[in-house]
C-alpha cells in the first residue's frame, strides 16, 4: 500500500534511486550489482557560476558490483562511477572498493565496510549503497537455501532468518504457522503482589 497522499502542497526537490540486481554465474557464484542515483527537480549552477546543472541530470551515478561464493565471502568487488559532483576527485575512489574482497557479507559486514572506508578514507555514496548487499545476498540464496533443507534426508537447521525481525520472532504468529517446530510459546508475565 502506498503512502497516504499528502495533506499539503510540495515541491518536488531531490529523487535518489537505488536498485540491486543479482546474478547466478556459471562457476558457481553470485553477481550482486548495486547503482545509485541523485536527481534534483529543479537547475542549479555549479560551483564556477557559470554552467548550469539541469534538473534530472544525475549528480551521483555510480555501480557496485561484489562476486560471493555459497558462503556469502566476497571474491571480487569492483566499484564504477558515471557521474560525481566532484568528478574525479569522487571516482579516484573507485579502486579502494575492491578491498571489500574477503569479508563476509553476513558476519558483521557492514561495520567493518564503516571502519575501512569511513569518513574520508571512503565515498559515504558508495559505502552507503554497499550497506544493502547482505539483506540482497538472502534473498538471493532464498531458492538455493531452500531446495537445501527440502533435499530427502537432509537435517532440518533452523532457518536463519527467523529472529531476524519482528515478524518472525520465535513467540509470533509466523513462526506457529510456518515454522512450529521452532514456535515457543510466548512468556507470560506473572505480576508479584
Amino acid at each position: 500500500m502506498p503512502l497516504p497522499p499528502s495533506k499539503i502542497a510540495r515541491e518536488p526537490l531531490h529523487t535518489r534511486s537505488i536498485r540491486v540486481n543479482s546474478f547466478a554465474r556459471e562457476d558457481g557464484q553470485w553477481d550482486l550489482e548495486a547503482e545509485l542515483i541523485d536527481v534534483k527537480a529543479y537547475d542549479f549552477p555549479l560551483r564556477d557560476g557559470a554552467t548550469i546543472h539541469s534538473a534530472g541530470d544525475p549528480i551521483h551515478h555510480m555501480h557496485l558490483r561484489v562476486t560471493i561464493d555459497d558462503q556469502f565471502q566476497v571474491t571480487d568487488a569492483v566499484a564504477d562511477y558515471d557521474a560525481a559532483p566532484y568528478n574525479e576527485n569522487c571516482s579516484a575512489i573507485a579502486p579502494d572498493y575492491r578491498s571489500l574482497v574477503g569479508m563476509n557479507l553476513l558476519r558483521n559486514f557492514r561495520q567493518m565496510v564503516k571502519d575501512r572506508f569511513g569518513r574520508t578514507a571512503g565515498c559515504s555514496h558508495m559505502t552507503e549503497l554497499s550497506y544493502l548487499l547482505p539483506t540482497v545476498a538472502i534473498q538471493t540464496m532464498a531458492n538455493k537455501r531452500r531446495q537445501e533443507q527440502s533435499a530427502p534426508g537432509k537435517q532440518q537447521k533452523r532457518p536463519f532468518q527467523l529472529e531476524g525481525c519482528h515478524a518472525l520472532r520465535l513467540d509470533g504468529p509466523i513462526a506457529k504457522e510456518f515454522y512450529p517446530q521452532w514456535y515457543k510459546s510466548p512468556k507470560v508475565e506473572t505480576k508479584c503482589e
